[in-house]
């Protein structure tokens, strides 16, 4: 696994304060070792590197490399660069399981903390290329042999052990979770040597991460309008040590200066504060977090590229790797995509889905598709299977879970296709009863009206990075009179969703056309979400998911693409669309504004999904 359980107890009153602490360069770290299983040597090491725009700041990366016991001058070996997620080191558990997962594959690997964390040097630069990657870059040229590291006596070394394409060119691939998944791209995008890429649930375009507009798309998931920031979100990432790439959290309350003193770089504590007090992202925010992004420079990323997400993640949705996906495949790079059960909001692999720790990584579904991936690329060992293009977990499938067998069981799990399409299958109209219907046909005049009566928010969707830990367990929730629902039938037969709905809305809000045009701050926000209703009981948000949108123009058609998912709707249950003012994890528009969602024959609201089966009521 790359991630790990929340144990933060008191982080419900962080995120209620500007509490900003993050594991830096003086957090106590643990010592590697190797397990008990022979086949392996661990070393210690540090490597001096210069990064920068002018190659100019010095920054000194500690890292281990584990080392195949029959790797030499003349048995060499491929090799597999990895780093940790955010607010973590080189020594984590998962971590550490990596490298012992592929040193047992016969491949050297060199694990190393990320700039700006324990017992490395420089800031935290988010992954910039002209840092993080110039880092990654050097770290390549250890594996080359061109470079050297210093060893636990302080003596220097090179390294003789790795194969090589050409010289100069080791035979490396890479492989990491959140922020070492976008840290593959930053290497990659000026290093051509790197031969294969797996980030794990990372980001497209960091600016929607922190702040997304499911609407007004420009390209991927980059808006053309300001989106809207994800207050809690935005707290624990600059706010707590969260380690993995997800929340291993210690509510810390410190002084004002706390963001300089975590080590973030220049430009990052403004963009924390101004995401907060403005609840958008401003130019330089923007350009901060976009330079951080593949979405700013794909087109110089060759490597072929295995994009894995989580279904239950919030911060870096499903959205995000369909973004990378299409924009990577359609220049031609060797892509495949696959969503998996697990994310930042939920940290557990299903069983038989990936774990490192195990005896082989052949043991579980993913560990298998990496090490092929690797296998293929890497060592060039062409009868590897790359997998299918596609492949996506289901939850409501039964298998079974058994340690003995649910590695290969969980083949039934999961659905794997020669394509990727979400394109829309089946369309439900809004009508005049606040129903959904089939037939544009049978579409009556009508409308429903709301209004946003608090900037702290009326509708609960989730606490952020938190969400099913206690006391963070209740239901999804909106508050009578600040939202907009229409709902369809019962099903009359199971319905299942892959990818990301579409909604096409019509507006009426006097009070936010008069302040549209003057910012960000005066247009329209609202939330889009779909409920499965049951017979009886609470509704289902699917993993929490919603879709924030702050509207371009109310007097235009709003287009909004809707949480991507994999959820399978039962028969008996309905289909609800609500559009809320407010969101408690978001921020919120702060004047009170009424809206009033309209449909007619002639200009319907409209439901669009990406069915597997056809809808029948």
């Amino acid at each position: 696994m790359w991630v790990r359980r929340s144990t933060a107890a008191a982080v419900a009153t962080s995120l209620a304060l500007t509490t900003l602490a993050v594991a830096g360069p003086s957090s106590p770290t643990a010592t590697a070792a190797p397990d008990a299983t022979p086949g392996y040597s661990l070393r210690h090491i540090t490597v001096k590197t210069l990064v920068g725009p002018e190659n100019d700041v010095p920054c000194t990366v500690d890292a281990d490399i584990y080392r195949p016991d029959n790797a030499s001058r003349t048995r060499k070996k491929p090799a597999i660069l990895t780093t940790h997620g955010f607010g973590g080191s080189k020594d984590d558990g998962n971590q550490t399981a990596v490298g012992k997962g592929f040193v047992k594959q016969g491949y050297v690997v060199l694990s190393y903390t990320g700039l700006g964390f324990p017992d490395s040097g420089c800031n935290i630069y988010l992954d910039d290329p002209d840092y993080d990657g110039k880092a990654g870059k050097q770290m390549m040229d250890v594996l080359a042999g061109e470079k050297s590291y210093v060893g636990g006596k302080g003596n220097s070394h090179r390294i003789r052990y790795v194969a090589k394409e050409a010289p100069g060119d080791p035979r490396v691939g890479m492989i990491g979770g959140s922020y070492g998944g976008q840290i593959q791209y930053a290497v990659a995008m000026q290093d051509k040597r790197v031969d294969a890429l797996i980030p794990l649930i990372t980001w497209n375009d960091l600016s929607y991460s922190l702040a997304p507009n499911n609407t007004d798309i420009t390209n991927g998931v980059t808006s053309r309008t300001p989106g809207v920031a994800k207050k809690q979100w935005i707290d624990l990432f600059f706010g707590v040590g969260i380690t993995d790439g997800v929340q291993q959290a210690e509510a810390v309350e410190v002084g004002p200066d706390a963001c300089a003193t975590a080590n973030f770089r220049e430009g990052a504590c403004t963009a924390a504060a101004q995401l907060n007090t403005l609840g958008y992202p401003d130019e330089a925010t923007l350009k901060l977090a976009r330079d951080a992004s593949v979405a700013s420079y794909f087109n110089r990323v060759k490597a072929p590229t295995m994009v894995v997400q989580g279904q239950k993640d919030t911060l870096f949705n499903l959205q995000e790797s369909v973004a990378t996906f299409r924009s990577l495949r359609r220049q031609g790079t060797p892509t495949r995509l696959v969503w998996q059960s697990w994310g930042h909001s939920g940290d557990e692999p299903a069983p038989g889905e990936l774990d490192f720790n195990a005896k082989s990584l052949r043991d579980s579904y993913l560990g298998n598709r990496f090490l092929n991936w690797m296998n293929h690329y890497v060592k060039g060992k062409r009868s590897a299977s790359v997998g299918p293009r596609f492949a996506y977990f289901r939850d409501w499938v039964d298998y079974d879970t058994s340690d003995a067998n649910a590695g290969e069981a969980i083949d039934k799990a999961y659905a794997e296709r020669a394509t990727f399409s979400q394109a829309p299958t089946t369309s439900l109209y809004f009508t005049g009863n606040k129903r959904l219907t089939r037939s544009r046909n049978a579409v009556r005049t009508g409308s429903a009206s709301y209004a946003n009566t608090s900037p702290a928010g009326t509708s609960y969707s989730e606490t952020s990075g938190l969400q099913g830990t206690p006391p963070f367990t209740q239901e999804p929730s909106d508050t009578e009179g600040t939202f907009a629902a229409f709902t369809s039938k019962p099903l009359a037969r199971p319905a299942a969703i892959v990818g990301s709905p579409r909604l096409t809305l019509h507006l009426d809000s006097p009070s936010a056309e008069l302040t549209q045009s003057e910012d960000p701050g005066g247009k329209l926000i609202l939330f889009a979400k779909v409920y499965d209703v049951p017979p009886n009981g609470p509704v289902k948000l699917q993993h929490r998911l919603i879709s924030p949108v702050r509207v371009p123009d109310v007097t235009k058609p709003v287009r909004v693409e809707l949480p991507g998912v994999v959820q399978r709707i039962r028969a008996g249950h309905q289909i609800q669309v609500v559009i809320a003012a407010s969101d408690m994890a978001y921020a919120n528009n702060l004047a009170p504004q009424a809206v009033t969602l309209t449909t007619s024959k002639a200009s319907p609201s409209v439901l669009r999904l990406p069915l597997t089966n056809g809808l029948r009521f």
